[in-house]
């Protein structure tokens, strides 16, 4: 095969190694310096491309890698964010239950001060109203006592009458 400008195509792989080795023989064997060489060349050609296909081969698998790595790092990132979340979620609950118990605490506490005053004011009605009793009982024996002084005043008075009526 030869292309437009008349240098001959060479088949690569192992056939056109083949090939070239074949050539360079039969140049070798004729005496056919340029067969040789083209042989010679069409070998190294052939192994070039084994060589390059070789390297294509690896970089490839070096691509996938460098992808896999990449995509190894989004999971863990997307992992790292998920339990952020979590946690973040966990600390609001416990946010919440902490609120609630001390609103809870709160209410529970109000109601006990609420019930403390009421006793309180329940108790020093009661001491008023038995304070006010004493004071009334004490103003009604006062008031008692007056009228029996008061009694005994007025009978004190007629005996010194009926003993001194010139007095008057």
């Amino acid at each position: 095969m030869t292309d437009s400008e008349g240098r001959e195509r060479v088949a690569g792989g192992p056939i056109g190694k083949l090939a070239g080795k074949a050539k360079s023989a039969v140049g070798n064997l004729t005496g056919n310096e340029e067969l040789a060489r083209e042989g010679n060349l069409q070998e190294a050609q052939a192994d070039a491309a084994v060589e390059a296909a070789r390297h294509a081969k690896e970089a490839e698998q070096r691509e996938q890698e460098s992808e896999l790595e990449a995509r190894r790092v989004e999971v863990e990132a997307d992992r790292a964010s998920l339990r952020a979340e979590v946690q973040a979620a966990d600390q609001e609950e416990a946010a919440e239950r902490d609120r609630a118990r001390a609103e809870q605490q709160a209410a529970t506490d109000a109601q006990a001060q609420a019930a403390s005053a009421e006793a309180r004011r329940r108790e020093e009605q009661q001491q008023a109203a038995a304070t006010e009793e004493r004071t009334e009982a004490a103003a009604t024996a006062e008031k008692a006592q007056a009228a029996q002084l008061d009694q005994e005043a007025r009978a004190a008075e007629q005996r010194a009458e009926a003993i001194d009526p010139e007095e008057d």
